[in-house]
């Protein structure tokens, strides 16, 4: 998902995050709706009492999904998922403090090793941009508090459905449904109104390879590219897997198990993001996404222990 949303981002040069963030959740709607009227899956009815339950970590939601669209705009993918263990710290702290529950010296050092790697690789990054940081940090709070909120809600959610029960494909169409106004209103607020009606050239569609297209970008405006909406709907269709697996991933265990999980897919993502994108880097950049990437791999071990040892 992250590479879909980079390749839409920075090589098509598509300067409307919400707008694909709006896109992908209108095609998981669809899809869940479809798939709810032919029978295939069971959904809950969107009562008004559940809506409310369920609006504050839709919000968070919203902006955890937005918020990283625009820092990928402007960060490479490598030091994305670097930066994304700030997330575990955020998620081990706020299990602390809300839930009372105790992390082993293994954890906290790994957290620590995160900390250090996540700094480092700012200073070392080529590519460095104020803004880009800015956003991927307000990203790692949001996932925190959206993994953190999530499993809490849940229960209370399941208290105002009609059968008592919460599935994950009823959770993906609340959250999905309830972000499409949202969606609709920060569009005109952020004014992506005003550039979607603007013809968007195809001028920097590198389609991951670093060449340039051999089409025409004064008789094929962006909008008007198939390979375009091509990679829109899939993103759309890959969004609505992430969120799936996430309400179920998160249904059998908890915040911290699900973030750890997400630090073990870093490594190839990470070189992945730096081949498939060509960003300059240098020896002691590469030294400090590696280190990172092992910290993670680290942190996800100690978990593990720790979970052993508690069960």
């Amino acid at each position: 998902m992250i590479l879909i949303n980079k390749l839409v981002l920075s090589s098509y040069d598509f300067d409307a995050g919400i707008s694909l963030m709006l896109y992908q959740n209108f095609v998981s709607v669809l899809i869940v709706s479809t798939l709810s009227i032919l029978g295939v899956v069971t959904t809950e009815p969107l009562t008004w009492k559940l809506i409310k339950v369920w609006i504050p970590v839709n919000i968070i939601f919203v902006g955890m999904l937005i918020t990283s669209m625009f820092s990928l705009r402007y960060i490479n993918v490598a030091m994305v998922t670097v930066l994304k263990n700030v997330t575990n710290v955020m998620t081990a702290v706020g299990e602390m403090y809300l839930f009372q529950k105790h992390h082993d010296n293994r954890v906290w050092a790994a957290l620590f090793l995160m900390i250090i790697s996540a700094i480092c690789g700012g200073i070392t990054d080529l590519t460095f941009n104020a803004v880009g940081y800015t956003w991927q940090f307000i990203n790692c709070f949001l996932t925190a508090s959206y993994s953190l909120t999530l499993r809490r809600v849940m229960d209370t959610a399941k208290q105002v459905t009609r059968s008592g029960n919460l599935n994950e494909f009823t959770m993906v169409l609340l959250n999905n449904t309830l972000s499409i106004p949202l969606g609709v209103l920060l569009i005109f607020i952020f004014k992506e109104v005003d550039y979607l009606y603007e013809t968007v050239p195809v001028e920097g569609a590198l389609f991951c390879c670093g060449s340039n297209s051999s089409l025409d970008a004064t008789d094929s405006p962006l909008l008007k590219l198939p390979s375009f909406w091509l990679v829109m709907t899939l993103s759309g269709f890959l969004g609505l897997a992430i969120s799936f697996t996430s309400m179920w991933f998160l249904h059998q265990t908890g915040a911290t198990t699900y973030s750890l999980v997400g630090s073990l897919n870093k490594i190839p993502l990470s070189v992945a993001g730096i081949v498939l994108f060509h960003v300059p880097t240098s020896l002691q950049n590469s030294t400090s996404i590696l280190f990172g990437l092992i910290a993670g791999v680290f942190f996800a071990r100690a978990k593990l222990k720790e979970k052993s040892q508690s069960g």
